[in-house]
């Protein structure tokens, strides 16, 4: 018995869906690459975060892997706030207490690798 060999892909900006992020204001997420498209170890994520946006204080059940595209905005680690720009990476463990805030004029962007499966977000008050 043989194991097929994974299929390769490549998906075109322009067949990217974004939807915005129910338990968040002003952040779009787009799904790049999932387990749906025969990656089985890491999903590759791209959100924006309009202006104005934020996202309420949270932890996921899996670590984070994020690289800043574009704008500038603040992201809060544990008791930390941290100003991010275009370039710069992050890394956040599972269970870590985390926001996102968009003070600038400008959307901000970035890219996010998780393991796939299941990223229970819960939302601490």
């Amino acid at each position: 018995m043989s194991e097929s060999k994974p299929e390769a892909l490549v998906r075109e900006a322009q067949d990217i869906e974004y939807e915005s992020v129910d338990a968040a204001d002003g952040l779009a997420k787009g799904v790049l690459i999932n387990e749906s498209h025969g990656a089985p170890n890491v999903a590759l994520r791209r959100f924006t975060l309009a202006p104005g946006g934020e996202v309420p204080k949270h932890t996921n059940d899996v670590e984070h892997e994020q690289y800043v595209l574009r704008g500038e905005y603040i992201v809060g680690i544990d008791d930390t706030e941290h100003t991010v720009s275009p370039g710069d990476a992050l890394h956040i463990p599972a269970g870590v207490v985390h926001w996102y805030r968009n003070e600038g004029d400008e959307e901000g962007a970035f890219i996010c690798a998780v393991p796939t499966g299941d990223d229970d977000i819960q939302l601490v008050e």
